[in-house]
């Protein structure tokens, strides 16, 4: 193992903190010493085209990748919900970490206080698909940057509203600048939305044993691993609008879904539950479920939406 090893992150404040915060579990539990390398995605590159236009496999997560394949890093954290279903040849998710408060969040006002009209900033087509679901009569507004820069955007009057995910102001200290969190059941999280990936090669035995016995969670593995399943099986991406929850109590595991098409004006929600060891068994299930009423059909009307 490389002394010291190196850690990948993207160089957005958020990133950085999630990357320290693995770094420090991994020197306190194992006692190897880390460095973190920042790296520039082409989703951080550009700040304002809208997702969907820029989006695409691998949007924040491809030149960390060629920097594992290339051995210029050991290991690469990503924000689970940013990591593709599927990984390039040679490359493995070596852990998932235990998961941060998984809601989606509105910064400014609640949802039940915004006027009519109101102008309400996201750049996810499932956060903006749930959102016009619950209020037909707010505005849906496209909005890039990182965490600070939309909230700068909000404070200076831009939106009256902005949606952002409750894992990433908590781990930057902005928990406070949470005005309403919404329930899962309610607004369907992205999935794996408040946990990190971490990515490895495939053939390192050691650095998969190091986040074995350091960074991974079981109970967020299993589920992560249920929602990676469902995505993967209805042939989403990142951008997709697919909200897929999962979460585990007293040895059973819940699974929510909220599928929409690209305008969001038709919609589709299921939960299966079930034992959390058929984990694997139950989101298969679901998938079928989802099929035969009609999720692939959303799905490929959203995708023939993106410009």
């Amino acid at each position: 193992m490389n002394d010291p090893l190196r850690i990948g992150s993207r160089r957005s404040r958020l990133a950085m903190v999630q990357s320290a915060h693995v770094r420090d579990v991994i020197e306190r539990r194992a006692g190897v010493r880390c460095e973190i390398v920042g790296i520039d995605t082409r989703g951080d590159l550009d700040r304002s085209s809208p997702l969907p236009e820029v989006g695409g496999k691998g949007l924040f997560t491809r030149e960390l990748e060629e920097r594992l394949h290339g051995g210029d890093i050991d290991i690469a954290v990503h924000s689970l919900k940013d990591l593709p279903g599927e990984l390039p040849d040679g490359l493995a998710l070596g852990a998932i970490t235990a998961r941060e408060d998984p809601r989606d969040v509105l910064v400014g006002a609640a949802l039940d206080a915004l006027a009519p009209g109101a102008r309400v900033g996201t750049g996810s087509v499932r956060r903006a698909a749930q959102i016009r679901h619950l209020r037909s009569d707010v505005v849906t507004v496209d909005i890039r940057g990182n965490v600070p820069t939309r909230l700068e955007k909000l404070d200076r009057g831009d939106y009256d509203a902005v949606v952002l995910a409750a894992a990433g102001l908590r781990r930057l200290g902005l928990g406070e600048r949470i005005t309403e969190a919404f329930p899962v059941d309610r607004v369907v999280p992205a999935c794996g939305q408040g946990a990190l990936g971490i990515e490895c090669r495939s053939d390192d035995a050691e650095v998969l044993d190091l986040l074995a016995r350091t960074v991974a969670c079981p109970v967020t593995t299993r589920c992560g691993r249920a929602e990676r399943r469902v995505q993967a099986a209805l042939a989403a991406g990142c951008n997709a609008p697919l909200g897929i929850h999962a979460a585990e109590h007293d040895g059973r595991i819940t699974i929510d879904v909220f599928v929409a098409d690209g305008a969001g004006q038709a919609s589709i929600r299921e939960r299966i539950e079930g034992p959390a060891a058929e984990a694997d068994a139950l989101a298969d299930a679901l998938v079928e479920r989802l099929r035969r009423r009609g999720a692939d059909r959303l799905l490929a009307e959203a995708r023939r939406d993106v410009p």
